[in-house]
């Protein structure tokens, strides 16, 4: 059942700039001119993978590990997951971090960046990414990734990524044009396709719909679901987000215990985000993949229930990011 919620006067008060909101605009604009290019099944099947490994940089790099540290890897691929995020278009690493931390410690007040309830839907959703007031870098509150050079250089050329993916896209797209997907098409036509439909569908409405498939959990995951911990908060559990999100959108179980690498707490709650990052476990990429208490799991396994009061818990898997994350930092 979606919250009906009016935005409160503070609400009214954040806007949005409409000089630094022109590149987010053309994005935009850019998938629209799929009315013109039209379609191709190779051009949607780019489409889905960059929105899938692109989702999955997000969710397991930006998220688990540069905001939460659920799990631990080696310097060098951290900047293997750094870079990997920044292809997603969506800022830099340590800005997405250092801002979802604030979300955390100040989640569903006035001084959370994007809260339906007080600020509205639209704002949750996009309004607060077009704002000039989240436009900087809390390196204070990244302090423990802000050491490393390599990630503030990565966190201000972030759109290197995006940028040659956007051209590899266009160059496939040229190469399959021009030798009619390597003599295949004359056969399945279904497999012709075009630079321009590759650039457009592949990369631009991959890039879009990953856009707000990412903010929805800002927004809808606050209004959708239910409630199986009381948090202090709106954060809810849905299933639809969590496929959306490849396992974000066990949002209250997160805001619960946001420590965890895995937000689906059980069986049936589908990570696949999870999944991925356990697979790259095996492989010995990543490493200590932080889970639940299992008190937490008791507890929550018994319905939708709302517990009162978080249970203590040890460092680095608990709600008290401040605390945790700037004792590490100073170390």
């Amino acid at each position: 059942m979606i919250q009906t919620i009016q935005p409160s006067g503070k609400a009214r008060e954040l806007k949005v700039d409409p000089i630094g909101s022109i590149p987010f605009a053309l994005v935009h604009l850019a998938a629209l001119a799929v009315v013109f290019t039209g379609f191709s099944w190779p051009g949607v099947a780019v489409c889905v993978f960059l929105y899938v490994i692109r989702m999955f940089a997000i969710t397991g790099a930006y998220h688990r590990y540069f905001s939460h540290r659920s799990y631990k890897t080696s310097r060098w691929f951290q900047f293997v997951l750094a870079f990997w995020g920044t292809s997603a278009a969506q800022k830099g690493p340590l800005w997405w971090a250092a801002h979802h931390r604030h979300h955390h410690r100040h989640s569903d007040t006035d001084e959370d960046l994007h809260s339906p309830g007080l600020h509205g839907l639209w704002w949750a959703h996009v309004g607060w990414i077009t704002s000039t007031k989240w436009n900087h870098t809390d390196y204070e509150g990244i302090k423990d990734f802000s050491k490393f050079p390599e990630l503030r250089w990565i966190n201000r050329q972030y759109l290197i990524a995006p940028l040659l993916l956007g051209l590899g896209v266009y160059g496939l797209g040229f190469l399959l044009e021009s030798t009619a997907s390597f003599g295949l098409a004359e056969a399945h036509p279904i497999l012709r396709t075009t630079a321009s439909q590759m650039l457009i569908v592949g990369f631009f409405m991959s890039t879009v719909f990953l856009y707000h498939g990412t903010f929805c959990i800002n927004s809808f995951a606050h209004l959708i679901g239910a409630k199986r911990y009381k948090t202090g908060d709106e954060s809810k559990n849905s299933l639809i987000l969590a496929l959306i999100t490849l396992g974000e959108g066990w949002h209250n179980n997160h805001h619960y215990y946001p420590g965890s690498e895995r937000q689906g707490f059980f069986w049936w709650e589908i990570d696949i985000t999870h999944y991925g990052l356990k697979a790259l476990s095996w492989l010995g990429m990543v490493w200590e993949l932080n889970t639940p208490a299992p008190n937490v799991l008791s507890m929550g396994s018994k319905g939708n229930i709302r517990i009162e009061t978080a249970p203590a818990r040890p460092a680095m898997k608990g709600a008290t990011l401040d605390d945790e994350l700037e004792a590490e930092a100073a170390d």
